[in-house]
């Protein structure tokens, strides 16, 4: 059975959508599928048939708050198995490694699958294909270059994702640093 909830974000309200995981001695919630952002290419959109159950998703609201909130800086949720080819998986699980704060670019994600070279614009289809939009955070992967590049929910809310981890100003910092010699 697919469940899904709303919840509001800085971003927009998000899309949750979830199935049915009961867990011994609590209340039950949803093991995540996705997380959407309106707007987002390729993202999940409310279907008939689904059951609007918000409790099943308290604890992944209570997270996506405290994140937005600048007090968590990992999630800690249950997600669907068997979701994505075991490519990438790889990937997905290699972006979440990435730690809050930190960027990185596709071609060290393609480096850490054992895909470099031609390999990155695969992990790069991979890392769009992400169902889980901010908790998997493949906001945090960058342009070889330092620029921002494809994100499904839109560059705007990359950069703001940035901004709130301070990724922006650490990566500002360490691409406009003076020279000694030059000061």
């Amino acid at each position: 059975m697919t469940l899904y909830a709303t919840v509001d974000s800085p971003l927009g309200e998000l899309l949750l959508v979830g199935e049915r995981q009961p867990e011994a001695g609590r209340t039950e919630q949803a093991a995540l599928v996705s997380l959407s952002l309106p707007g987002q290419k390729g993202g999940a959109v409310r279907q008939e048939g689904w059951t609007h159950v918000p409790a099943a998703f308290s604890g992944a609201a209570a997270q996506l708050r405290e994140y937005f909130e600048g007090h968590r800086t990992r999630f800690e949720l249950v997600y669907a198995e068997g979701r994505g080819t075991e490519f990438q998986r790889r990937v997905w699980s290699a972006v979440e490694a990435v730690p809050y704060g930190e960027t990185v670019s596709y071609g060290q994600i393609a480096e850490r699958v054992g895909a470099s070279g031609a390999g990155v614009r695969a992990v790069g289809t991979a890392i769009g294909r992400n169902p889980l939009l901010v908790v998997r955070p493949c906001h945090r992967v960058i342009g070889a270059d330092g620029a921002l590049r494809g994100y499904a929910g839109g560059l705007e809310r990359k950069e703001r994702l940035l901004g709130l981890e301070g990724a922006l100003a650490a990566r500002t910092a360490r691409t406009t640093r003076t020279p000694l010699a030059a000061r």
